[in-house]
């Protein structure tokens, strides 16, 4: 990926734990480093196929200005994500945020947070069938799309798929959705948690029917074990209601750990039936 630099952006602010800092303020040292692809603007020599360095220092400046932090990092951390929401073009940066002559009784050239953030493409598969459940579905797809730190990108058909596991239940309707976000996995779960409270979900039992229920399915190429959370879904290989949405919206996509793209393991299950 390429990289535009803003190196050492001098901003006065008023950030920090001392009563002192919020009230005299004093200069800030910010850096960010922009991954794009900048091909398209070195052939076409246009500055709307690229970013204005000026626009970003500008907005840099506005994040630093308009509030006082305490910590540099939550400055560092509100710079990355306004400038990854207001520029679609950056997929990734680095910030960098310098407190010169910070307040300690030792000498000091400057203290600095460094953070790196960017964009994640995420897979997941949503289902109910209690309730009303398309209007489950959809709702949730709605609180996604109002997320500032996520972007729905592509949503597949919902289909009505006879239950998986405990059969003794009603027909599901399920789908998959592509999304990109700024959250980090455990983020990601915690906003899926959000939203199945918030649709009054309910689960009696496992793989029991439920009013919603959100899996990730893909976090970029993450593999993950955890113990509340594992990447890829552990059982979704074997779960046609998974794999036929979202062989609709990411049919090449493969699978990190088995190394088969969704067609594939789609075509594996149906020849198993």
């Amino acid at each position: 990926m390429d990289e535009i630099r803003i190196t050492d952006l001098e901003i006065y602010g008023h950030h920090g734990v001392l009563k002192e800092e919020n009230v005299l303020g004093q200069k800030f040292l910010v850096s960010l480093v922009l991954r794009l692809d900048t091909k398209k603007a070195g052939i076409s020599d246009n500055i709307d196929d690229s970013i204005d360095y000026a626009d970003v220092s500008n907005v840099v400046r506005t994040v630093m200005e308009k509030t006082n932090y305490n910590l540099i990092e939550a400055a560092a951390e509100n710079i990355a994500s306004t400038v990854l929401k207001r520029y679609s073009i950056v997929k990734s940066l680095t910030v960098e945020v310098k407190k010169p002559w910070a307040p300690i009784s030792i000498p000091l050239e400057t203290v600095s947070v460094k953070i790196d953030r960017g964009w994640h493409e995420v897979y997941l598969s949503l289902g109910a069938n209690l309730g009303e459940r398309e209007d489950n579905i959809q709702s949730a797809l709605e609180i996604l799309k109002e997320d500032e730190k996520i972007d729905v990108l592509k949503v597949a058909d919902i289909i009505e798929t006879k239950p998986y596991g405990v059969t003794d239940q009603p027909d599901f309707l399920n789908t998959c959705v592509c999304i990109k976000t700024l959250y980090s996995p455990h983020e990601m779960l915690d906003k899926i948690h959000e939203t199945e409270k918030e649709k009054k979900r309910l689960r009696i039992k496992h793989w029991g029917p439920r009013t919603l229920d959100i899996d990730i399915i893909y976090y970029d190429d993450l593999v993950l074990q955890g113990e509340d959370l594992i990447i890829p879904h552990a059982d979704m290989h074997n779960r046609e209601f998974v794999l036929k949405p979202l062989a609709q919206i990411a049919p090449w996509v493969k699978h990190p750990v088995l190394g088969k793209t969704t067609l594939e393991l789609l075509n594996m299950v149906e020849d198993d039936r």
